[in-house]
């Protein structure tokens, strides 16, 4: 009973120090200025309506009045597509709607006036996710989706452990002008409701929650 005691203690230490490193890297949570309120990239903001396909997420295109050419199809590992008489379209990199353009250009050869629509079903690709590691009931990777905040991550990860200090929660962003990180009060969030600290997050973003200090 002793032996496992120490146990415990010892793995609640080496915890400790682990997130401490950890933190050290990104800066103590209190310490970090706090997540911005709007989410940007280059320097400009980001109008997050644009998800921009990845691979291996599912799309269903849908051509008015030609349901030939309408079909639900996965991006391939390489980016591209292919459709009815169309092969080897480039999708990943592209927003839904860059694509229903390339589209139209390509089925100009078949049909006058071609209008295409292209709808995610699935998001899976890589560079379009958000991490929770740390004090989270269940840390993960998140595939990204419009106007994601921390509480939707919160939600998707099943909310805090008993042991998490959220307040001193930290946002790692890569940005133009290389990683930053920010101060994000989880804590506040879901037990005050303060609605201000229901920050946007973007596509590799890293939630860290560390364990509390008692």
């Amino acid at each position: 009973m002793l032996r496992k005691g120490i146990d415990t203690r010892i793995h609640a230490l080496a915890g400790a120090i682990a997130w401490g490193a950890v933190l050290g890297l990104t800066g103590c949570g209190g310490n970090l200025p706090e997540a911005p309120l709007t989410v940007s990239m280059n320097g400009a903001a980001v109008d997050q309506t644009h998800y921009r396909i990845g691979p291996l997420d599912a799309i269903q295109i849908v051509v008015w009045q030609a349901p030939e050419f309408s079909v639900s199809v996965p991006i391939r590992p390489d980016g591209k597509i292919s459709m009815p008489l169309i092969e080897d379209i480039q999708a990943a990199g592209k927003t839904p709607t860059e694509l229903g353009r390339t589209i139209e250009e390509r089925l100009k050869k078949y049909i006058e006036n071609p209008v295409a629509t292209v709808m995610v079903n699935s998001f899976v690709g890589n560079v379009q996710q958000v991490r929770v590691v740390g004090q989270a009931t269940k840390p993960r990777a998140i595939p990204y989706r419009a106007d994601m905040t921390v509480l939707d991550l919160m939600i998707e990860v099943g909310g805090l452990t008993e042991f998490a200090d959220g307040n001193r929660a930290v946002l790692v962003r890569h940005t133009a002008e290389g990683e930053k990180s920010y101060n994000v009060r989880i804590d506040s969030l879901l037990k005050n409701g303060d609605i201000r600290s229901n920050v946007p997050v973007q596509p590799g973003d890293v939630l860290i929650i560390p364990e509390t200090w008692f």
